[in-house]
């Protein structure tokens, strides 16, 4: 597929050019900071981000932000309704990470995955450009869009989560091997923000879930929503554990990254299986 949207009409084209432009913007400046190297001056600097890397960054994100405006509210479009898909809906998730990374890295020295984060931004906003969201009818219940809103939601607080679970996995990998964590990551700080974001993102899940099952009119259980369930069924376990057991380290990240797996594949991966390799597009999200 080509990495330019697909024309959608005369009425398209404007937008069109806009997403092309955002999305243009928000690769390069995501580019710029993962080519950016991590200089004396910015590493002695633990509680702020690295100033070369702010400006860009906060244009990528800025301009990521406008490029989902555009593709995800069918700006321009003739038909009615709302476009989304397995890419859109991957790039608004590492948006939403690198909202909550770029409030945390000005207390917290969080610099060790700026370049990671910036190559993942990009690799979503091409991606997304590459596959635009696909028309959605409009919905039979005015809650549904709350539902596809709160669904976002969650995967941005558990893409958080996964982050914090990283770091914390790496820094409890180098106490092990008696190495200095790098610009002092507080341990046991991260912990707790991990599992908080776990625990913020199982409400939000909860409540997207009761949504769906309460205002769909008919409601199946597809690939989806059984992959959705499951996700939360081991997410839930995850929290019950901690909270019983005291699981703590691998036993409670491995639950971590299995319970995010299964929410990836409920919409991403259902939806990517569905657009490009089937090539059937449409029904409700």
């Amino acid at each position: 597929m080509s990495l330019s949207p697909a024309p959608l009409g005369d009425a398209a084209i404007g937008p069109g050019v806009a997403l092309a432009i955002a999305s243009g913007l928000a690769l390069l400046g995501y580019a710029w900071v993962g080519l950016l190297r991590l200089g004396p001056a910015d590493a002695d600097a633990a509680l702020s981000p690295p100033r070369r890397s702010v400006p860009p960054m906060a244009l990528a994100w800025t301009a990521q932000f406008v490029a989902l405006f555009i593709d995800i509210s069918g700006f321009g479009l003739q038909t009615p309704g709302a476009r989304f898909g397995f890419a859109p809906a991957l790039s608004m998730t590492t948006w939403l990470v690198l909202t909550v990374y770029l409030v945390e890295s000005r207390f917290l020295p969080l610099h060790s995955v700026r370049r990671v984060l910036a190559w993942l931004a990009a690799a979503a906003v091409l991606l997304a450009w590459a596959f635009p969201g696909e028309s959605r009818p409009l919905a039979a219940s005015p809650w549904a869009p709350l539902h596809w809103v709160l669904g976002l939601v969650s995967y941005g607080l558990f893409g958080v989560a996964v982050l914090h679970a990283a770091l914390m996995n790496r820094a409890e990998a180098r106490l092990r091997h008696k190495q200095p964590t790098p610009g002092g990551l507080p341990l046991l700080q991260l912990e707790r923000l991990t599992f908080n974001f776990v625990a913020a993102g199982v409400g939000v899940l909860s409540l997207a879930i009761v949504l769906g099952w309460w205002f769909t009119p008919a409601w199946k259980w597809d690939h989806k929503n059984l992959l959705a369930v499951l996700g939360w069924l081991v997410l839930t376990g995850l929290l019950v554990g901690r909270r019983v057991y005291g699981w703590r380290g691998r036993r409670a990240t491995r639950w971590l990254y299995a319970g995010a797996a299964l929410l990836l594949l409920s919409y991403a991966g259902s939806r990517f299986v569905l657009e490009v390799i089937l090539q059937r597009g449409g029904g409700v999200a």
